[in-house]
């Protein structure tokens, strides 16, 4: 069985993470490719915790955050900066060796997630208690705040695709997919045949987004909606829940896709990606493929140096 890796779309590149590695790789101005790496830090309890079905998802969705954040930083600070500008290579190559820089963007990605999250809960809860006067009964309270919480994923995603750099980070995001779809369906990893990938992947964040918001639908049936106070604590104290069972929906769906009849249960998530994701200019499959293959070779290393 080969092993499951995930990824990221950054500025201007890819990240990939594996089992003891995570790698981003960038185009630089000057056409060239530079990478990014960090070893992943083995931790006990995180480990044992990501064991725990329901508990898993949440730990693997703030570990990936605080991941993904240190990335997406690197990418940030040096894909436009000029190669032959050495002074502002050194200063740059001096903040990145801070610890403290590296822990606070962790903590910050950690915290830009959980906020996105609050908004996310909270506004549609508040636009649907205002409808009560024409949908007064819980279940329809509940359908009208899971479409506002649609409506309001749905009009973000389109409003930000429409400026240039969230443009090109879908157009990664789907050579992201592509690599992934070309290693796990066994074909050589060469730009041309990994663009004749799918743009879409079933185990994609973005499918987990759309989840939350089926799955909420139906954990807030087993709470009390009124007065307003009340829903909006249960509606807070629910995100975990509502987060740790959509992973598992998320990975089920996955383990399913094969399945003739039962991949249509993952269909709305990839009908998701639609929109997260853009087809990829070649020069950005070569990124990705990049990548990928430096992640390849250090998790082989990281094999050899443990089977000796």
């Amino acid at each position: 069985m080969k092993p499951i890796y995930g990824g990221q779309a950054v500025v201007e590149g890819v990240m990939f993470a594996g089992k003891k590695h995570s790698v981003t790789a960038i185009r630089r101005k000057d056409k060239s490719i530079e990478y990014f790496h960090v070893r992943r830090q083995t931790n006990r309890t995180l480990s044992f915790l990501k064991k725990i079905p329901f508990i898993r998802g949440i730990v693997a969705i703030l570990e990936a955050s605080a991941n993904g954040a240190k990335h997406f930083q690197f990418a940030s600070e040096r894909y436009d900066l000029d190669p032959n500008d050495h002074n502002a290579l050194n200063e740059t190559k001096k903040e990145e060796s801070k610890l403290s820089l590296v822990l606070g963007v962790a903590v910050l990605g950690v915290l830009s997630f959980l906020f996105g999250k609050f908004l996310f809960t909270m506004i549609p809860a508040f636009l649907a208690n205002f409808t009560k006067p024409i949908f007064p009964s819980k279940m329809a309270q509940i359908f009208v705040e899971g479409t506002f919480k649609l409506l309001l994923l749905l009009l973000y995603i389109y409003f930000i695709s429409l400026t240039p750099l969230v443009k090109r980070v879908f157009q990664y995001h789907g050579a992201e997919h592509k690599v992934i779809n070309a290693f796990e369906n066994g074909v050589p990893l060469t730009v041309e045949h990994v663009q004749q990938q799918s743009r879409l992947h079933y185990r994609c964040g973005s499918s987990f987004i759309l989840f939350t918001v089926i799955v909420s639908v139906f954990v807030y049936m087993f709470v009390p909606i009124n007065p307003l106070w009340v829903r909006i604590v249960n509606r807070l104290a629910l995100i975990p829940v509502v987060l740790g069972i959509s992973f598992e929906v998320l990975q089920f769906t996955n383990r399913l896709r094969d399945v003739p009849i039962l991949r249509w249960l993952g269909y709305p998530g990839l009908w998701l990606q639609l929109l997260t994701t853009k087809e990829p200019s070649d020069d950005q499959v070569e990124v990705a493929i990049a990548s990928f293959q430096q992640l390849l070779r250090l998790e082989e290393q990281e094999t050899t140096k443990a089977s000796r």
